[in-house]
């Protein structure tokens, strides 16, 4: 096994090539360890390379919000009033601990995304 640290693009290119080939092996192989091996050093590449933010708290609740075929009249029902449902997702009143742990709770989104700091609208 000649595996080394994937640093270049040229390096990352080599060790899909050698996954491809190794794709399949049989469990408990030489080969399938070398897969395990270049799998990871790939993700790690990957995950530095080419990082993804999470989203904002509002962004996570709009895509919850559609995932789950959710509405405004929806949130509203959550955290107690259509006109503050307005506001949140409008990005005029910041999420609060209230609503976070409603949203958390109930509609099962990771307390983490929504306890982000996040711009809110210039006021009119």
């Amino acid at each position: 096994m000649d595996i080394k640290p994937i640093r270049t693009e040229l390096d990352y290119d080599a060790a899909l090539a050698r996954i491809d080939r190794l794709m399949g092996a049989a469990p408990d192989t030489f080969e399938a360890d070398e897969f395990d091996v270049l799998v990871t050093l790939v993700e790690a590449y990957e995950a530095n390379r080419w990082p993804i933010e999470a989203p904002d708290p509002i962004s996570a609740v709009e895509h919850v919000m559609d995932a789950r075929g959710f509405r405004q009249k929806d949130l509203a029902a959550l955290i107690g009033s259509q006109p503050r449902a307005s506001e949140v997702l409008s990005r005029r009143r910041p999420l609060t601990l209230p609503i976070i742990r409603a949203l958390s709770s109930e509609w099962q989104v990771p307390a983490d995304l929504l306890v982000r700091e996040y711009d809110l609208a210039a006021p009119r």
